[in-house]
């Protein structure tokens, strides 16, 4: 009985893996467009399963296309995290549509994100008709034919009650000829297995693009930045943090140091930010330098891990008059 165990066992762990084998590996760039503040960062921190973008609840918080890489067994997905596409009333604004244009300039997949607890409305639509001149071609009934899948994720779903959800659900099939329509809540991460499942089975065959443990495109720099100013949001008022914006001038290691003094034994981290006015730099620093502390303490952990050893942040709040609308100033700031 023993053996007969022993053998039935092997023949199922043969035949397991020539069934893994068989799957075809899928790869592919999804990019996630959506109105402002629809849960889009959210999201992706959410099927990544660690913070790589600014997820507020406060609109128009990511400025730059933010690639986030979840990898399974058989696929990997680069998922770009877009600006929220909007009527620009700055040139920062603009730049920012611009960064969606290029972003979607090359993806397998779009994923289109719709909060259950709010209307289609005309912001909706405007994503949509950018979205069929790009990937559609119009056919002599009027319907669309997609070059890509367009996927429907409805966000926020703990917010409706069942029927409110079913209502919303057959809202968002007649709105568009969604290839599949998946409804998820990130925050609590209701329906998320589902989500990879479908973007995975959305996108084309390919090989592995990245090593299995990379969770982001980004340089070091760029991820230490979005880290400030994402913490700055938590604690400023509203309008402020439009007027924010954070560079790493430099990430300095003891090693490099030919004299070896002033560092303590600890990577130097130095992070400009910058404010549009004089009367904003009081705010950001915070009384007693509050503000600059709980950043600090609040980022000590996640910036030791990114930068691969025990680090010192250096914060100075600097002043660039008018940098939302000023195209020198944004080249300056990296926009």
């Amino acid at each position: 009985m023993d053996d007969q165990n022993i053998s039935n066992d092997g023949d199922a762990a043969v035949a397991s893996e020539s069934v893994r084998q068989e799957v075809p590996y899928r790869s592919g760039f999804v990019a996630v467009v959506g109105r402002p503040n629809v849960g889009k960062s959210t999201l992706i921190n959410a099927l990544i399963g660690k913070q790589i973008a600014i997820a507020s609840s406060r609109p128009e918080t990511t400025r730059k296309a933010i690639r986030g890489i979840l990898t399974t067994d058989n696929a990997q997905l680069v998922l770009v995290d877009t600006p929220g596409i909007h009527r620009p009333r700055t040139l920062l604004g603009q730049r920012l549509n611009d960064v969606v244009e290029e972003s979607l300039s090359d993806v397998d997949v779009v994923a289109f994100l719709l909060p259950a607890d709010q209307e289609i409305g005309p912001g909706d639509k405007r994503i949509l008709s950018r979205l069929r001149t790009d990937f559609a071609t119009k056919r002599e009934d009027g319907s669309f034919a997609w070059r890509i899948p367009l996927i429907a994720i409805v966000t926020k779903i703990d917010e409706l009650g069942r029927q409110q959800l079913i209502n919303k659900l057959i809202e968002i099939n007649e709105f568009a000829d969604f290839a599949d329509i998946v409804p998820v809540s990130a925050l609590k991460h209701d329906n998320l297995a589902e989500v990879r499942n479908v973007l995975i089975d959305h996108t084309p065959e390919g090989p592995q693009m990245y090593p299995d443990d990379q969770i982001s495109e980004e340089r070091p720099e760029d991820t230490i930045a979005e880290l400030v100013r994402g913490a700055f949001l938590e604690t400023l008022d509203d309008e402020l943090p439009h007027s924010l914006a954070v560079v790493v001038d430099s990430i300095d290691y003891p090693e490099d140091n030919e004299t070896g003094q002033g560092y303590d034994g600890k990577a130097q981290v130095n992070v400009s930010i910058y404010v549009e006015r004089d009367s904003q730099k009081p705010i950001i620093i915070g009384k007693g330098a509050s503000n600059l502390t709980y950043v600090k303490k609040k980022l000590r952990t996640p910036v030791n891990r990114i930068v691969g050893q025990k680090a010192k942040l250096d914060l100075h709040v600097k002043v660039a008059k008018g940098w939302q609308s000023d195209p020198k100033q944004l080249e300056r700031l990296g926009f």
